[in-house]
């Protein structure tokens, strides 16, 4: 596929000489004037391209347009892309505009095409986005740029008549960079909502020499309890599945306690999980 794996403008694309209009025609059409090789997939980065290349340059890039392009994951493919532009609220289909101006302050630059800041992006993201998704999405987009949800808190301070904003606050609460997939953010959400202390992210098990064994995905050190999602590969690959039994018992050893969870039972059981952090939670004598 090569230079046309990305999307790209036709018109240049055929003034430049690489392709001929004829064999423009063989081409997967994303926009107007915008396509890609047809047996490329169309990423949240790529949708973000294509609306970029679609504006001609007019406006910003927002949203999970942006939370893509500065490397977040867990965004849906199918998600449109989103503009910001001052005036005019005109997209088309697979993308959404928004109608209005950025602070000079809150817009960046990136791969040449230009993106509202991370702070801005979570602005946005967070007040936008049903509660869940929102906190999903910020855990997310902050741990991709390290970026510090007291910043995010100034906006949500600037831009205090924006609509959605309460929401965000909401969000905000309980946004945790540490969270390293989806999975671990739904967890420590349902912890939290079962009335349980919040835990810690990445939680380091330190050996009797004072190293490293290891990081649990939640947990209370003081109680010497942690919490591991357990994703397929846990089970389906042997050598991973070696290393989580050799890594548990070092860990229990230490006198630390393990609850694994894992989807079915995020999905169909989650008041046992919920019972069951609390059960283990007390006898370590946490006040729960």
């Amino acid at each position: 596929m090569g230079e046309f794996d990305e999307p790209f403008l036709g018109t240049q694309a055929v003034q430049a000489g690489l392709l001929t209009s004829h064999q423009l025609r063989r081409f997967r059409r994303i926009h107007r004037n915008v396509y890609i090789h047809r047996n490329a997939p169309v990423t949240p980065c790529g949708r973000a391209q294509a609306a970029w290349l679609w504006a001609g340059g007019d406006g910003v890039l927002a949203g999970y347009s942006a939370a893509a392009l500065f490397g977040s994951r867990w965004i849906d493919a199918t998600a449109p892309a989103e503009l910001i532009r001052s005036g005019s609220r005109r997209g088309t289909a697979g993308i959404v505009v928004h109608a209005g101006t950025i602070p000079d302050d809150e817009v960046g630059e990136l791969a040449d095409m230009r993106v509202t800041s991370p702070a801005r992006t979570a602005f946005d993201l967070g007040r936008r986005l049903v509660l869940d998704t929102a906190v999903e999405q910020l855990d997310a987009l902050c741990r991709a740029t390290r970026s510090d949800p007291a910043r995010i808190a100034e906006l949500a301070d600037r831009h205090s008549g924006e609509r959605g904003v309460r929401r965000l606050r909401q969000a905000l609460e309980l946004v945790d960079p540490g969270a390293e997939s989806l999975p671990e953010t739904r967890v420590r959400l349902l912890l939290v909502r079962g009335g349980l202390p919040r835990p810690s992210t990445q939680v380091p098990v330190v050996g009797v020499d004072g190293c490293i064994l290891g990081w649990a995905d939640l947990g209370w050190k003081q109680w010497r309890t942690v919490v591991e999602y357990d994703g397929i590969h846990h089970w389906t690959d042997e050598r991973q599945r070696t290393k989580d039994i050799e890594r548990y018992e070092a860990f229990a050893a230490l006198g630390w306690s393990v609850v694994r969870v894992n989807s079915e039972q995020l999905r169909l059981r989650s008041a046992s999980i919920v019972e069951r952090v609390r059960a283990q939670l007390r006898s370590a004598g946490a006040p729960v």
